[in-house]
């Protein structure tokens, strides 16, 4: 180890009557440690906020949607099976019919989207409440003359109609019948199947599905669909694939992926967790004000023994590395306890938080208001390496100024009075 090393951990340990620069330098490694970890964690936390609620979105809508600018499409197996083969990662597509919708219960009405689905839809893999529990799509597709057709619906509007399983709702769409009498709106009645055990997020109650052959006999829509999902094996793939899609099949075809409709959104979390990294960064910044401030008092305290380095052979190069290293190693420090701190909180997040709701009695985390039920924090390592390159950059221009003025030492000046 060279001797700049060793003078700049001797510094590091204080003498009895400098006890306040040493004071200083632990509240510069507090203060560098303390940043650090709320960097990590809250980045976590956004982290996992933006994963919870795009995989709400995705659960409730396709990654890429095919529909038809002015019209329906047509319900022909052959253009399924063309849309199955754009590319690689299409996994699956699934037609659909669906209309804004009024449903009726118990004197209360309900706003939602009648979705006609078929059995492979992927809401179907949902976890519900079910009749007798019986498997949700038997209970759907269930061809029974002596039953009512079966329709599933969100725990909110289930609470918001007054309803539960087994009950009739009537289902009004906005279309009229001819009668003698005039124009009335159309109704059928449904039976509830099936409804929302989980609550999915704020998509979950604008939805009611019921079989794709009920809703286009109900909607007249035979032979005929509203739409097309498709569903691709990583939500990243969707633009691609749309945009093959877009290549293939010009207008009136309208394609969109997920981005596409609800990217914005996603990108406003991206632009909160963005403006988080720059508030908490500046405790970061604040502590290595503290280490520069430390290392200033330290070079004038030490200024006769930089006087007698120098005197003795020292070049200027290596009075800057003993002050950049001494900065430095408080920065390390400061970084690693901050890296392990924050990465343990932001593992033990949600344990944390439930444990302060039991000991505080606070409702720190509405698992009903936000859909998930635990509290979101995913780390990321590139967000983690990002803090931890930010903390050591931040904390090495912190010691330039100190260190460069100690090299600049003049020896005789230093020495002239002792």
């Amino acid at each position: 180890m060279g001797y700049e090393w060793f003078v700049s951990l001797r510094y590091l340990r204080a003498k009895r009557k400098q006890t306040f620069i040493s004071v200083i330098s632990f509240i510069s490694i507090a203060g560098v440690t303390l940043g650090v970890a709320a960097l990590i964690l809250v980045l976590a936390v956004m982290t996992g906020f933006h994963d919870g609620v795009r995989k709400q979105i995705l659960g409730n809508i396709p990654h890429v949607l095919v529909q038809k600018y002015g019209g329906a499409l047509e319900d022909s197996p052959g253009f399924l099976d063309d849309l199955r083969q754009v590319s690689p990662h299409v996994v699956a597509v699934t037609p659909f019919v669906a209309r804004e919708s009024m449903l009726l219960a118990n004197g209360n009405v309900s706003a939602v989207s009648l979705k006609g689905i078929p059995r492979s839809h992927k809401v179907l893999k949902k976890e519900f409440l079910s009749l007798d529990n019986q498997d949700v799509a038997s209970l759907l597709f269930r061809e029974d003359d002596n039953h009512l057709p079966g329709i599933l619906v969100g725990i909110d509007t289930a609470t918001a109609l007054g309803v539960s399983l087994g009950d009739t709702i009537n289902v009004i769409p906005p279309m009229f019948t001819m009668t003698p009498f005039g124009m009335i709106p159309k109704m059928k009645p449904f039976r509830v199947v099936g409804i929302f055990r989980q609550g999915g997020g704020f998509l979950d109650t604008f939805f009611a599905y019921v079989s794709l052959p009920q809703a286009q006999a109900f909607l007249d829509s035979r032979e005929q669909l509203t739409g097309i999902e498709i569903d691709v094996d990583r939500y990243d793939h969707a633009a691609g694939v749309a945009e093959a899609l877009r290549a293939r099949y010009g207008f009136p075809y309208v394609i969109r992926s997920w981005e596409d409709m609800f990217g914005s959104f996603l990108s406003a979390l991206k632009l909160e967790k963005l403006g988080l990294f720059i508030v908490l960064g500046i405790i970061v910044l604040v502590a290595a004000f503290n280490i520069a401030s430390t290392l200033i008092m330290v070079v004038m305290e030490k200024n006769k023994d930089i006087a007698i380095l120098r005197s003795m052979g020292a070049t200027s190069r290596s009075i800057m590395k003993i002050f950049l290293f001494e900065g430095l190693v408080i920065g390390v420090v400061g970084t690693s306890l901050g890296t392990v701190f924050g990465l343990l909180l932001a593992w033990n997040a949600d344990p944390v938080i439930k444990w302060a709701e039991r000991t505080f009695g606070l409702k720190i985390f509405d698992q009903a208001v936000y859909g998930m039920d635990h509290f979101p924090s995913v780390v990321n390592s590139g967000d983690v390496l990002a803090v931890v390159a930010v903390s050591l950059g931040i904390s090495l221009l912190a010691t330039l100024y100190p260190a460069w003025h100690a090299a600049r030492t003049d020896p005789a000046e230093a020495l002239r009075y002792e």
